[in-house]
């Protein structure tokens, strides 16, 4: 099977538009909220706006993150720069908790000031931001599951908190523009669900972009399919061993293959050939293979 050079270039397209549709709607929403919330007197408003500009922040990551991933191997970097993409991921969720945290203690300190009651209009600009969000959420979302970027899934589940996190900020402002003044706490109490929110997340991104990185095994379901289809292949009697690790958008493959020992050492050259052709030809992830040959039936030394 013949590969497609432009497969792959187009995941890394596809990845790049949805950074860079994420990173104009963050910036746009980010600085009407900031405006909306300092006029209004909102400051769950605030919060959420310093999300929304967070968000537009860890884009900019993503995208100098993809941009790297896409270089050629070197001398210096013979695997190539693909991890980039997990290393933004992780520099994300960094930058997500450490504003988050900001955030909080601000709120905290709010809590005991009397300011003015928002009005009405901050609490249409929190609900439109939550249609927004939801619908990045769904987008990324799409794109990331179709490319395979941990960057921009990460980045979709972003917006899926900052979605319910703009429900938590109307609950309370809907609290003290019905409850009044002796209900204010609500504004700065919705922020702090805001940031405990964001919080989760922000961990949630970290731990999986650190488990990225210590190159665990893929996916159990795109394990099986490169086993099945590598067992498709003339002259593969079975398949020992496969180890498949994550590394950015695509995937590095070890395949240990079990042929006839009775075939002599190009035969057996021509069937490993035939198989990392077949697998990098139909699976577009995958940026390389490493394959090894056993005897069949392999019997172990004693």
């Amino acid at each position: 099977m013949t590969r497609d050079p432009d497969a792959k270039s187009a995941l890394y397209r596809e990845a790049i538009a949805a950074a860079w549709i994420g990173l104009g709607i963050n910036l746009a929403l980010g600085i009407g909220k900031l405006a909306a919330g300092l006029l209004g007197n909102a400051f769950a408003l605030v919060s959420d706006a310093v999300n929304s500009l967070g968000d537009a922040l860890t884009s900019v990551v993503v995208l100098i993150a993809l941009h790297i991933a896409q270089a050629p191997a070197d001398e210096e970097h013979p695997y190539g720069h693909t991890r980039a993409e997990s290393i933004g991921a992780l520099s994300v969720a960094i930058l997500v908790f450490v504003s988050a945290l900001g955030i909080g203690w601000e709120a905290i300190i709010r809590l005991q000031l009397v300011h003015p009651i928002p009005p009405w209009w901050t609490f249409v600009v929190a609900a439109g931001n939550a249609v927004i969000k939801e619908a990045l959420y769904r987008y990324k979302l799409w794109v990331g599951e179709r490319t395979g970027s941990s960057a921009l899934i990460a980045n979709a589940w972003d917006h899926r908190s900052d979605a319910l996190c703009s429900l938590a900020v109307i609950l309370g402002m809907a609290i003290v523009w019905w409850g009044g003044t002796d209900w204010m706490w609500a504004d700065e109490g919705s922020a702090l669900i805001v940031v405990a929110a964001i919080l989760w997340t922000a961990s949630q991104l970290f731990l999986k972009s650190v488990h990225e990185l210590l190159d665990a095994q893929a996916e159990p379901e795109f394990v099986a399919e490169i086993r099945a289809r590598a067992r498709l292949v003339t002259g593969v009697r079975d398949v020992e061993k496969l180890l498949v690790r994550k590394s950015g958008l695509e995937y590095f493959a070890d395949i240990h293959l079990q042929v006839d020992g009775h075939l002599t050492v190009d035969e057996g050259h021509r069937i490993g050939h035939l198989v990392k052709d077949e697998l990098l030809g139909h699976f577009t992830q995958l940026r390389d293979v490493l394959v090894h040959l056993e005897p069949f039936p392999h019997r172990h030394a004693n």
